[in-house]
C-alpha cells in the first residue's frame, strides 16, 4: 500500500499545490502518493492560483489539474503524513485531531531544512509573482530533503 502524504495551508491554492507538486515529482509513484488541503475551504474544487501554476510550469511541474480539497479530520486516518505552511495551519490543523497518533503525523514542511526552528512558508497571495518564486524556491529544497528521507524510511 502506498505512502500517503498531504500537503496544507489556508486555501490550498497557492503553497500547498507547488508543495504537492515539487515532492510528488521527486517520489516514486508506485510507492507514495501526494495530495494537497487547505485548512479554508473557499476554494474546494477550485483549481490552483494562475501565479502558482505559471511558477511550476516555468520549474518544469504541471500543478494545472489539481483541484482545491478542505482539510478535515477524517484526513488523519487517510495519509500517513501531514506537512503544514506555517505555524496557524499546523495549529488549524492539530486542533482537528482526535488522538496523539494523529497529532504526531503534523509537522511543518520547512523543519526539513530549519529543524526546531518553526520557520513558516510567507504566504505570497496578497504578493507579487516573486514571491510564488520565492516559495517555489523554498519549497524545492525542503522537499529534496523530505523526499530522500521518505524513499529512504520507506523502500
Amino acid at each position: 500500500m502506498p505512502i500517503k502524504i498531504v500537503m496544507v495551508c489556508l486555501g490550498n491554492i497557492c503553497r500547498s499545490p507547488l508543495a504537492e507538486g515539487l515532492l510528488a515529482s521527486k517520489l516514486p509513484e508506485d510507492k507514495f502518493i501526494v495530495e494537497s488541503a487547505g485548512t479554508g475551504s473557499w476554494h474546494i474544487g477550485k483549481h490552483p492560483d494562475e501565479r502558482s501554476i505559471a511558477t511550476a510550469k516555468k520549474n518544469g511541474l504541471d500543478i494545472s489539474k489539481q483541484k482545491g480539497k478542505h482539510f478535515t479530520s477524517n484526513l488523519f486516518e487517510e495519509f500517513d503524513y501531514i506537512y503544514v505552511m506555517d505555524a496557524s495551519n499546523y495549529a488549524n490543523v492539530t486542533s482537528l485531531a482526535k488522538t496523539e497518533i494523529h497529532k504526531e503525523k503534523v509537522k511543518l514542511i520547512l523543519d526539513e531544512l530549519f529543524p526546531g526552528d518553526n520557520v513558516d512558508v510567507p504566504d505570497p497571495f496578497y504578493g507579487l509573482q516573486n514571491g510564488f518564486d520565492m516559495v517555489f524556491k523554498m519549497l524545492d529544497e525542503a522537499t529534496d530533503l523530505l523526499s530522500k528521507r521518505l524513499i529512504e524510511k520507506h523502500s
